[in-house]
Order: structure tokens, then C-alpha cells, then sequence
């Protein structure tokens, strides 16, 4: 890497904690690919983050639709997925590749990104503040660097894995975990008619349950609320990696529990997220409820 900038500061801040977790998180940054990834994964989310929100038509249309015709992707969605391949490839060519909006190739350097150039397309049409650029790398199979850049908020999640989890460059922890009563949790729904009706039912199930739930429209943004404490929990079933990779390794490094089912990782199935105490109330809760379906 030669001309990608740096994340904003040190990119690990000053790691708090004291002995071996300071050491972990310390040496987790200073690997030279996770250092390496981790400087372009800001970069490119910089420079997307900025031309969907300088860039943004008065007049912003829809380009296509996926799942349902609320389901919806529009040219900056494109766009933005075009600039931060283009970037990535030029500064490492042998990389793979899964993007929202179609960017795929196998790569064989052992790393793959990540991307949904912009997680909350709906609310970017519709001028809602709720939208980021989510960029994730794993290194064979793993992730390891996670940036959720949310443009509207002037706000930048980042982790690398062993390496804790920041906010503009001061280190988040999740929200010491209340019972489940006093819990406020967030999800999402489906586009696809069926599947928003089961969802609803879940929810409607679960609300007396926990505190309040709340609905943001961007899963990434969410995942990382979880880690920055201003979530106690998240849950939604039909995610897609691209919706939860990023987000996910932030909210772990930061001392979430995640997971899908009992005994599995986030899946399409369900992905849940929340801090240690609320994660063994809730999950179980999210199983009997039968979130996992529809």
C-alpha cells in the first residue's frame, strides 16, 4: 500500500485495559495485513461516504429493484460500489470480492472483502440519516478488519480482530448487560410481504419482553450500536453477510455475544447480537418465538 491513508490517528487509539488485553490489542493492529487492510477499508469508506453525500441527486431514482419492489437499489448504491472496488483492486489486485450489488470474484491472496456500499439504501432515498458504508475483510475465511462508516451521524465504527472496538478513534465497550426487561432492543424486517409477517409477530411477541425495540433500518448500524452501548441487543432474520460482517466484528470486539441459533454464527437464518447477560436471555427467547423462520 502506498498512497491509502491512514485511519484517522493510531488506528488501535490508545488501547485501554492494562497486561495482556492492552498486548493483544496492541499486536492485533500491528500486523502489517491487518495494519494494511485496515488503511484501506477506511480509505474506501471515506471516499464513498463523501460521494453519497456530495454526490446525492436532487432527484435520486430508483436503478433497479431485488427481493420486491420495495426492495430497492439505486444508482448511487452502484456507484458506490464501483469506487470502493476500484479502489481496493488497485492498491491489491489478487483479492476476492462480495459485494450487495453484484461485485464478486474468488481473488487467491487468502483475503475477500466484504461490502454493501450503502447499508440502508431506503433510507438514503428517502433522505433518512440512517445509511453507511460497510466494508469487512477476512483473511482465509475469518474476519478480520470491520469499518462501518455512517456519514450522517460524522461517525466511523472500526475493529480488527484481538484489536478491540472504536469509535472515531476512542475505544467502545457494549452497555453492561440489564435483565432482559429493562432491555432495548433492536431489529429490522424483510422486504418480501411473507416474511415482514412473521417478522411483525415475532416482534409483536417480543415487545413485552424487553424495554422497547427499536427499528433503524440499517443492520450495520445496529450491529455497531450494540457494541457502542447505545443498544443492549439486535436481532433480524434474512440478513446477508454483507448486511452483518462488518457490524458483527464490531460488536464483538467490543464485548458482544453474537451469534444465529443456539450453537451457531450469524446466518441468513437469524443473527443476533447483544451484551453478554441480554445475549442468554434473549436468544433462547428469539428461538421459542421461532424467529429463525417464517
Amino acid at each position: 500500500m502506498t498512497d491509502a491513508a491512514s485511519p484517522a490517528g493510531n488506528p488501535a487509539g490508545s488501547p485501554a485495559g492494562t497486561g495482556a488485553e492492552t498486548d493483544r490489542a496492541t499486536a492485533a493492529v500491528a500486523d502489517p495485513l491487518n495494519r494494511e487492510l485496515l488503511g484501506l477499508a477506511m480509505e474506501a469508506a471515506r471516499r464513498a461516504g463523501a460521494l453519497l453525500s456530495e454526490g446525492r441527486p436532487a432527484d435520486l431514482g430508483v436503478a433497479a429493484t431485488k427481493s420486491s419492489p420495495v426492495d430497492v437499489v439505486t444508482e448511487m448504491d452502484l456507484a458506490s460500489e464501483k469506487l470502493i472496488t476500484g479502489f481496493l483492486a488497485d492498491h491489491r489486485p489478487e483479492d476476492g470480492f462480495l459485494g450487495e450489488e453484484g461485485a464478486s470474484a474468488e481473488g487467491d491472496s487468502g483475503v475477500r472483502w466484504v461490502i454493501d456500499p450503502i447499508d440502508g439504501t431506503v433510507n438514503y432515498l428517502y433522505g433518512q440519516p440512517a445509511w453507511a458504508v460497510s466494508i469487512a475483510a477476512e483473511h482465509r475465511g475469518e474476519t478480520v478488519v470491520g469499518v462501518v462508516h455512517v456519514p450522517p451521524r460524522g461517525e466511523t465504527y472500526h475493529a480488527v480482530l484481538g484489536g478491540g472496538a472504536w469509535l472515531n478513534g476512542k475505544r467502545v465497550r457494549c452497555r453492561p448487560s440489564p435483565p432482559l426487561g429493562q432491555a432495548l432492543i433492536g431489529t429490522g424486517f424483510n422486504y418480501v410481504a411473507e416474511r415482514r409477517g412473521a417478522q411483525a409477530e415475532v416482534a409483536r411477541r417480543l415487545l413485552p419482553e424487553v424495554r422497547d425495540i427499536r427499528r433503524s433500518g440499517s443492520a450495520a448500524i445496529d450491529l455497531c450500536d450494540v457494541g457502542g452501548g447505545r443498544l443492549d441487543g439486535f436481532y433480524e432474520r434474512g440478513l446477508h453477510p454483507w448486511d452483518f460482517a462488518a457490524g458483527d466484528l464490531v460488536a464483538r470486539e467490543a464485548g458482544a455475544l453474537t451469534g444465529g441459533r443456539p450453537g451457531s454464527p450469524p446466518t441468513g437464518e437469524l443473527t443476533v447480537a447483544a451484551s453478554p447477560g441480554v445475549f442468554g436471555a434473549l436468544q433462547p427467547l428469539l428461538e421459542e418465538l421461532g424467529a429463525w423462520h417464517d
